[in-house]
Protein backbone atom coordinates (compact mmCIF):
# COMPACT_ATOMS: atom_id res chain seq x y z
CA UNK A 1 0.00 0.00 0.00
CA UNK A 2 1.05 3.83 -0.82
CA UNK A 3 1.27 6.09 2.57
CA UNK A 4 -0.81 9.41 2.93
CA UNK A 5 2.53 11.82 1.41
CA UNK A 6 3.19 9.22 -0.83
CA UNK A 7 0.08 9.72 -2.24
CA UNK A 8 0.32 13.50 -1.78
CA UNK A 9 3.53 13.30 -3.60
CA UNK A 10 1.46 11.47 -6.51
CA UNK A 11 -1.50 14.22 -6.47
CA UNK A 12 1.34 16.79 -6.96
CA UNK A 13 3.07 15.38 -9.62
CA UNK A 14 -0.02 14.56 -11.81
CA UNK A 15 -1.35 18.39 -11.08
CA UNK A 16 2.20 19.01 -12.46
CA UNK A 17 1.79 16.99 -15.47
CA UNK A 18 -1.23 18.47 -16.16
CA UNK A 19 -0.37 22.01 -15.60
CA UNK A 20 2.98 21.12 -18.16
CA UNK A 21 0.33 19.55 -20.84
CA UNK A 22 -1.75 22.99 -20.46
CA UNK A 23 1.21 24.87 -20.77
CA UNK A 24 2.65 23.05 -24.11
CA UNK A 25 -1.18 22.66 -25.59
CA UNK A 26 -0.97 26.37 -25.78
CA UNK A 27 2.14 26.54 -27.71
CA UNK A 28 0.34 23.58 -30.32
CA UNK A 29 -1.98 25.85 -32.62
CA UNK A 30 -5.11 24.15 -32.69
CA UNK A 31 -7.23 22.77 -35.83
CA UNK A 32 -8.27 25.22 -38.31
CA UNK A 33 -11.89 26.55 -38.18
CA UNK A 34 -11.99 26.02 -42.26
CA UNK A 35 -9.79 23.16 -43.07
CA UNK A 36 -8.94 21.66 -46.51
CA UNK A 37 -7.22 18.39 -48.12
CA UNK A 38 -6.24 19.56 -51.55
CA UNK A 39 -5.70 16.37 -53.61
CA UNK A 40 -3.21 16.10 -56.40
CA UNK A 41 -6.06 14.00 -58.78
CA UNK A 42 -9.30 11.72 -57.71
CA UNK A 43 -7.95 9.06 -55.77
CA UNK A 44 -4.86 10.24 -54.00
CA UNK A 45 -6.91 9.49 -50.36
CA UNK A 46 -8.04 13.36 -49.48
CA UNK A 47 -11.77 11.49 -48.10
CA UNK A 48 -9.41 8.78 -46.19
CA UNK A 49 -7.04 11.53 -44.60
CA UNK A 50 -9.84 13.54 -43.80
CA UNK A 51 -11.96 10.45 -41.98
CA UNK A 52 -8.96 9.24 -40.32
CA UNK A 53 -9.03 13.07 -38.63
CA UNK A 54 -12.30 13.16 -37.54
CA UNK A 55 -11.68 9.49 -36.25
CA UNK A 56 -9.21 10.83 -34.00
CA UNK A 57 -11.47 13.88 -32.67
CA UNK A 58 -14.64 11.92 -32.19
CA UNK A 59 -12.41 9.44 -30.03
CA UNK A 60 -11.18 12.85 -27.68
CA UNK A 61 -14.14 13.74 -27.62
CA UNK A 62 -15.32 15.89 -30.24
CA UNK A 63 -18.89 16.56 -31.46
CA UNK A 64 -18.32 15.67 -34.88
CA UNK A 65 -20.84 14.85 -37.86
CA UNK A 66 -20.80 13.48 -41.06
CA UNK A 67 -22.60 16.10 -43.25
CA UNK A 68 -21.58 14.16 -46.34
CA UNK A 69 -18.89 11.65 -47.04
CA UNK A 70 -18.76 10.21 -50.90
CA UNK A 71 -16.83 6.64 -50.33
CA UNK A 72 -17.65 5.70 -53.94
CA UNK A 73 -17.63 1.85 -52.71
CA UNK A 74 -14.05 1.98 -51.34
CA UNK A 75 -14.22 -0.58 -48.53
CA UNK A 76 -11.41 1.24 -46.39
CA UNK A 77 -13.21 4.41 -46.58
CA UNK A 78 -16.19 2.92 -45.95
CA UNK A 79 -15.44 1.03 -42.93
CA UNK A 80 -14.02 4.33 -41.69
CA UNK A 81 -17.42 5.88 -41.60
CA UNK A 82 -18.51 2.99 -39.26
CA UNK A 83 -19.41 4.60 -35.52
CA UNK A 84 -19.31 8.06 -36.55
CA UNK A 85 -22.53 10.21 -36.18
CA UNK A 86 -23.96 10.66 -39.70
CA UNK A 87 -26.28 13.43 -40.59
CA UNK A 88 -28.84 11.47 -42.97
CA UNK A 89 -28.86 12.61 -46.44
CA UNK A 90 -31.55 14.95 -47.66
CA UNK A 91 -33.65 12.79 -50.75
CA UNK A 92 -34.81 14.81 -54.01
CA UNK A 93 -36.69 14.23 -56.95
CA UNK A 94 -35.12 15.95 -59.68
CA UNK A 95 -36.57 15.31 -63.83
CA UNK A 96 -38.26 11.91 -62.43
CA UNK A 97 -35.04 10.57 -60.67
CA UNK A 98 -34.10 10.47 -57.25
CA UNK A 99 -30.95 12.01 -55.84
CA UNK A 100 -29.20 12.29 -52.51
CA UNK A 101 -27.24 15.53 -51.64
CA UNK A 102 -26.54 17.11 -47.96
CA UNK A 103 -28.66 18.16 -45.54
CA UNK A 104 -27.82 21.89 -45.06
CA UNK A 105 -30.81 22.23 -42.95
CA UNK A 106 -30.36 19.54 -40.46
CA UNK A 107 -26.60 20.04 -40.16
CA UNK A 108 -27.25 23.73 -38.93
CA UNK A 109 -29.91 22.89 -36.40
CA UNK A 110 -27.92 20.19 -35.20
CA UNK A 111 -25.33 22.67 -34.79
CA UNK A 112 -22.03 20.56 -34.27
CA UNK A 113 -18.60 21.73 -33.40
CA UNK A 114 -17.53 20.33 -36.56
CA UNK A 115 -19.18 19.15 -40.03
CA UNK A 116 -17.43 16.83 -42.32
CA UNK A 117 -18.01 17.70 -46.11
CA UNK A 118 -16.58 16.36 -49.02
CA UNK A 119 -16.04 17.26 -52.82
CA UNK A 120 -16.71 20.41 -52.10
CA UNK A 121 -16.88 21.69 -55.78
CA UNK A 122 -19.97 19.37 -55.97
CA UNK A 123 -23.19 21.06 -58.06
CA UNK A 124 -26.48 20.47 -55.52
CA UNK A 125 -29.59 19.05 -57.30
CA UNK A 126 -31.69 22.08 -58.15
CA UNK A 127 -34.36 22.16 -55.10
CA UNK A 128 -32.09 20.23 -52.96
CA UNK A 129 -31.81 23.82 -51.01
CA UNK A 130 -30.97 27.34 -50.89
CA UNK A 131 -27.48 26.86 -52.99
CA UNK A 132 -26.42 26.00 -56.15
CA UNK A 133 -23.10 24.76 -54.82
CA UNK A 134 -21.66 23.08 -51.75
CA UNK A 135 -18.99 25.24 -51.70
CA UNK A 136 -21.47 27.95 -50.77
CA UNK A 137 -23.18 25.42 -48.18
CA UNK A 138 -19.77 25.39 -46.41
CA UNK A 139 -19.60 29.23 -46.29
CA UNK A 140 -23.12 29.11 -44.58
CA UNK A 141 -22.07 26.61 -41.99
CA UNK A 142 -18.96 28.35 -41.28
CA UNK A 143 -21.02 31.99 -40.97
CA UNK A 144 -23.28 29.92 -38.16
CA UNK A 145 -20.28 28.87 -36.21
CA UNK A 146 -19.54 25.71 -37.35
CA UNK A 147 -15.81 23.86 -37.97
CA UNK A 148 -15.73 22.79 -41.30
CA UNK A 149 -13.47 19.94 -42.74
CA UNK A 150 -13.73 19.32 -46.56
CA UNK A 151 -11.97 17.94 -49.73
CA UNK A 152 -11.19 19.25 -52.97
CA UNK A 153 -8.98 18.41 -56.28
CA UNK A 154 -6.46 20.90 -57.51
CA UNK A 155 -8.25 20.54 -61.13
CA UNK A 156 -11.20 22.47 -59.68
CA UNK A 157 -9.91 25.94 -58.74
CA UNK A 158 -11.35 28.61 -60.82
CA UNK A 159 -7.60 30.11 -61.78
CA UNK A 160 -6.73 26.63 -62.54
CA UNK A 161 -9.35 25.63 -64.57
CA UNK A 162 -8.24 26.81 -68.40
CA UNK A 163 -4.66 25.56 -67.93
CA UNK A 164 -6.18 21.57 -66.74
CA UNK A 165 -8.31 21.93 -69.84
CA UNK A 166 -5.45 22.09 -72.06
CA UNK A 167 -3.54 19.45 -71.33
CA UNK A 168 -5.78 16.93 -70.24
CA UNK A 169 -8.70 17.38 -73.21
CA UNK A 170 -10.97 17.24 -70.14
CA UNK A 171 -13.87 20.20 -69.32
CA UNK A 172 -13.79 21.58 -65.40
CA UNK A 173 -17.19 22.26 -65.17
CA UNK A 174 -17.25 22.22 -61.57
CA UNK A 175 -15.59 25.03 -59.84
CA UNK A 176 -13.87 26.24 -56.28
CA UNK A 177 -12.97 30.45 -56.45
CA UNK A 178 -9.80 30.56 -55.25
CA UNK A 179 -10.58 33.11 -52.33
CA UNK A 180 -12.92 30.52 -50.67
CA UNK A 181 -9.21 28.22 -51.09
CA UNK A 182 -6.90 30.51 -49.29
CA UNK A 183 -10.00 31.23 -46.61
CA UNK A 184 -9.00 27.81 -45.08
CA UNK A 185 -7.40 28.08 -41.73
CA UNK A 186 -5.43 25.47 -43.50
CA UNK A 187 -5.04 23.73 -46.24
CA UNK A 188 -3.07 20.09 -46.31
CA UNK A 189 -1.20 18.63 -49.52
CA UNK A 190 -2.32 14.86 -50.34
CA UNK A 191 -0.32 13.65 -52.48
CA UNK A 192 0.93 10.44 -53.92
CA UNK A 193 3.25 9.72 -56.90
CA UNK A 194 1.69 9.03 -60.33
CA UNK A 195 3.05 5.67 -60.70
CA UNK A 196 1.45 4.75 -57.53
CA UNK A 197 -1.65 6.21 -57.95
CA UNK A 198 -1.62 4.23 -61.45
CA UNK A 199 -1.30 0.86 -59.98
CA UNK A 200 -3.65 1.97 -56.92
CA UNK A 201 -6.25 2.45 -59.65
CA UNK A 202 -5.11 -0.80 -61.70
CA UNK A 203 -5.57 -2.50 -58.52
CA UNK A 204 -9.32 -1.42 -58.26
CA UNK A 205 -8.51 0.94 -55.44
CA UNK A 206 -10.44 3.37 -56.78
CA UNK A 207 -12.49 2.52 -59.77
CA UNK A 208 -15.28 -0.29 -60.44
CA UNK A 209 -13.65 -2.52 -62.61
CA UNK A 210 -15.18 -1.77 -65.70
CA UNK A 211 -13.79 2.58 -65.20
CA UNK A 212 -10.10 1.28 -64.91
CA UNK A 213 -9.07 0.94 -68.27
CA UNK A 214 -10.64 4.48 -69.71
CA UNK A 215 -9.22 5.81 -66.56
CA UNK A 216 -5.53 5.06 -67.15
CA UNK A 217 -5.80 5.89 -70.94
CA UNK A 218 -7.25 8.91 -70.44
CA UNK A 219 -7.13 11.63 -67.60
CA UNK A 220 -5.49 9.54 -65.48
CA UNK A 221 -2.12 9.14 -68.18
CA UNK A 222 1.33 9.25 -66.50
CA UNK A 223 1.74 12.94 -68.05
CA UNK A 224 -1.74 13.99 -66.46
CA UNK A 225 -0.90 13.12 -63.51
CA UNK A 226 2.47 14.59 -63.51
CA UNK A 227 1.42 17.92 -64.69
CA UNK A 228 -1.49 17.97 -62.22
CA UNK A 229 0.77 17.32 -58.99
CA UNK A 230 3.29 20.07 -60.11
CA UNK A 231 0.25 22.17 -59.87
CA UNK A 232 -0.29 21.31 -56.88
CA UNK A 233 2.79 21.10 -54.86
CA UNK A 234 3.12 24.59 -56.21
CA UNK A 235 -0.08 26.00 -55.00
CA UNK A 236 0.66 24.74 -51.98
CA UNK A 237 4.23 26.37 -51.78
CA UNK A 238 2.78 29.76 -52.46
CA UNK A 239 0.30 29.42 -49.85
CA UNK A 240 3.61 28.33 -47.10
CA UNK A 241 5.13 31.32 -48.77
CA UNK A 242 2.15 33.46 -47.67
CA UNK A 243 2.00 32.43 -44.49
CA UNK A 244 5.77 32.84 -43.88
CA UNK A 245 5.28 36.47 -45.00
CA UNK A 246 2.33 37.14 -42.71
CA UNK A 247 5.11 35.36 -39.55
CA UNK A 248 7.82 37.45 -40.66
CA UNK A 249 5.17 40.98 -40.67
CA UNK A 250 3.54 39.90 -37.23
CA UNK A 251 6.67 39.00 -35.74
CA UNK A 252 8.71 41.74 -36.80
CA UNK A 253 11.56 39.12 -37.97
CA UNK A 254 14.37 41.35 -39.84
CA UNK A 255 15.03 39.49 -43.16
CA UNK A 256 16.84 42.69 -45.15
CA UNK A 257 15.26 44.77 -47.95
CA UNK A 258 11.82 43.35 -49.30
CA UNK A 259 11.27 43.83 -53.03
CA UNK A 260 8.30 46.22 -54.15
CA UNK A 261 5.02 44.24 -54.51
CA UNK A 262 3.98 43.43 -57.59
CA UNK A 263 0.78 44.46 -59.00
CA UNK A 264 -0.73 43.00 -62.16
CA UNK A 265 -3.23 44.28 -64.65
CA UNK A 266 -4.96 42.29 -67.14
CA UNK A 267 -6.65 44.19 -70.01
CA UNK A 268 -9.85 42.16 -71.33
CA UNK A 269 -12.82 42.51 -73.80
CA UNK A 270 -16.43 41.36 -74.62
CA UNK A 271 -14.33 39.46 -77.77
CA UNK A 272 -12.17 36.57 -77.61
CA UNK A 273 -11.35 34.39 -74.94
CA UNK A 274 -10.97 37.01 -71.91
CA UNK A 275 -11.30 34.53 -68.97
CA UNK A 276 -7.58 32.55 -70.11
CA UNK A 277 -6.07 36.31 -69.90
CA UNK A 278 -7.81 36.37 -66.66
CA UNK A 279 -6.75 33.09 -65.06
CA UNK A 280 -3.24 33.89 -66.70
CA UNK A 281 -2.70 36.93 -65.13
CA UNK A 282 -4.03 35.24 -61.01
CA UNK A 283 -1.47 33.27 -61.80
CA UNK A 284 1.11 35.38 -62.39
CA UNK A 285 -0.06 37.42 -59.19
CA UNK A 286 -0.77 34.64 -56.77
CA UNK A 287 3.18 33.34 -57.66
CA UNK A 288 4.12 36.91 -57.30
CA UNK A 289 1.85 37.46 -53.68
CA UNK A 290 1.06 40.71 -55.99
CA UNK A 291 -2.53 42.50 -56.21
CA UNK A 292 -4.51 41.32 -58.82
CA UNK A 293 -6.41 44.22 -60.98
CA UNK A 294 -8.72 43.52 -64.30
CA UNK A 295 -9.51 46.70 -66.61
CA UNK A 296 -12.51 46.48 -69.27
CA UNK A 297 -12.17 49.50 -71.42
CA UNK A 298 -14.95 51.08 -73.92
CA UNK A 299 -14.96 53.43 -76.04
CA UNK A 300 -18.65 54.86 -75.68
CA UNK A 301 -21.36 54.73 -73.96
CA UNK A 302 -23.19 52.34 -75.60
CA UNK A 303 -22.57 48.30 -74.77
CA UNK A 304 -24.61 45.83 -76.29
CA UNK A 305 -26.89 43.27 -73.65
CA UNK A 306 -24.94 40.69 -75.28
CA UNK A 307 -21.89 42.65 -73.83
CA UNK A 308 -23.63 43.42 -70.78
CA UNK A 309 -23.80 39.55 -70.12
CA UNK A 310 -19.87 38.76 -71.07
CA UNK A 311 -19.14 41.70 -68.69
CA UNK A 312 -21.19 40.09 -65.84
CA UNK A 313 -19.64 37.12 -66.59
CA UNK A 314 -15.83 38.52 -66.31
CA UNK A 315 -16.57 40.58 -63.35
CA UNK A 316 -17.77 37.41 -61.23
CA UNK A 317 -14.89 35.49 -62.80
CA UNK A 318 -12.23 38.28 -61.28
CA UNK A 319 -13.78 37.94 -58.11
CA UNK A 320 -13.11 34.05 -57.60
CA UNK A 321 -9.68 34.38 -58.28
CA UNK A 322 -9.65 37.19 -55.78
CA UNK A 323 -8.92 40.11 -58.02
CA UNK A 324 -10.18 43.71 -58.48
CA UNK A 325 -12.72 44.68 -61.47
CA UNK A 326 -12.41 47.83 -63.16
CA UNK A 327 -14.44 49.52 -65.94
CA UNK A 328 -13.14 52.98 -68.12
CA UNK A 329 -14.19 54.34 -70.89
CA UNK A 330 -11.86 56.26 -73.36
CA UNK A 331 -10.58 56.50 -77.66
CA UNK A 332 -7.60 55.57 -77.15
CA UNK A 333 -7.91 51.74 -75.34
CA UNK A 334 -3.93 51.87 -75.30
CA UNK A 335 -3.61 55.06 -73.99
CA UNK A 336 -6.38 54.64 -71.22
CA UNK A 337 -4.30 51.30 -70.25
CA UNK A 338 -1.44 52.59 -69.57
CA UNK A 339 -2.58 55.82 -68.40
CA UNK A 340 -4.51 53.56 -65.79
CA UNK A 341 -1.41 51.35 -65.16
CA UNK A 342 0.60 54.59 -64.16
CA UNK A 343 -2.12 56.22 -61.77
CA UNK A 344 -2.25 52.91 -60.03
CA UNK A 345 1.50 51.73 -59.74
CA UNK A 346 0.98 48.87 -61.94
CA UNK A 347 4.01 47.00 -62.56
CA UNK A 348 3.13 44.53 -64.90
CA UNK A 349 0.51 44.63 -68.09
CA UNK A 350 -1.16 41.59 -69.43
CA UNK A 351 -2.99 41.14 -72.63
CA UNK A 352 -3.75 38.60 -74.99
CA UNK A 353 -3.10 37.43 -78.23
CA UNK A 354 -4.65 34.71 -80.63
CA UNK A 355 -1.40 33.79 -82.41
CA UNK A 356 1.94 35.55 -84.27
CA UNK A 357 -0.37 37.38 -87.03
CA UNK A 358 -4.18 37.14 -85.67
CA UNK A 359 -4.36 39.29 -82.85
CA UNK A 360 -7.67 39.08 -81.26
CA UNK A 361 -9.73 40.23 -77.82
CA UNK A 362 -8.68 43.55 -76.61
CA UNK A 363 -6.11 43.69 -79.14
CA UNK A 364 -7.71 44.07 -82.28
CA UNK A 365 -4.31 45.43 -84.92
CA UNK A 366 -0.52 45.56 -84.50
CA UNK A 367 -1.31 48.99 -84.41
CA UNK A 368 -2.66 49.03 -80.86
CA UNK A 369 -0.19 46.26 -79.61
CA UNK A 370 2.45 48.70 -80.81
CA UNK A 371 1.18 51.82 -79.40
CA UNK A 372 0.57 49.74 -75.70
CA UNK A 373 4.22 49.12 -76.08
CA UNK A 374 5.18 52.67 -76.98
CA UNK A 375 3.53 53.96 -73.78
CA UNK A 376 4.33 51.17 -71.51
CA UNK A 377 8.35 51.65 -72.50
CA UNK A 378 8.29 55.21 -71.40
CA UNK A 379 7.30 53.62 -67.89
CA UNK A 380 8.82 50.97 -65.72
CA UNK A 381 6.02 48.61 -66.64
CA UNK A 382 6.34 45.00 -68.10
CA UNK A 383 4.43 44.12 -71.09
CA UNK A 384 2.71 40.69 -72.05
CA UNK A 385 1.65 39.54 -74.94
CA UNK A 386 0.58 36.27 -73.97
CA UNK A 387 -1.31 33.32 -76.38
CA UNK A 388 -4.60 32.46 -76.07
CA UNK A 389 -4.62 29.09 -77.80
CA UNK A 390 -8.44 27.54 -78.27
CA UNK A 391 -9.54 24.78 -75.79
CA UNK A 392 -10.42 21.73 -76.74
CA UNK A 393 -13.76 20.32 -77.03
CA UNK A 394 -16.08 19.05 -74.02
CA UNK A 395 -15.44 15.28 -74.49
CA UNK A 396 -16.76 14.97 -71.07
CA UNK A 397 -15.96 16.52 -67.62
CA UNK A 398 -13.68 15.89 -64.86
CA UNK A 399 -15.65 16.30 -61.75
CA UNK A 400 -15.77 12.54 -61.84
CA UNK A 401 -12.77 11.63 -64.59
Amino acid sequence: MTSSGQNQNLDNLNSGDKKANKEVEQLVEPAGHFRIYLGSAPGVGKTYNMLCEARRRYERGADIVVGIVESHGRPNTEALLQGLPIIPRKLVQYKGKQFEEMDLEAILKRKPKVALVDELAHTNIIGSGPNEKRWQDVLQLLEAGIDVITTVNIQHLESLADTVQMFTGVTIQERVPDWLIRKANQVELVDSSPEQLRRRMLHGNIYSKERIEPALTNFFKLENLIALRELALRFVADETDEDLLRYISHHKVRTGNWETTERIMAGVTTKGKSEAVIRRAARMASRSKGDLHVVHVTAGDIVSESDHKIISNLKTLVEDVDGQWHELTGSDIAKTLVTFANENEITQIIIGSAGRNKVTGLITSKSIIAKILKYASKTNIDVHIISRLSMPADPETADNP
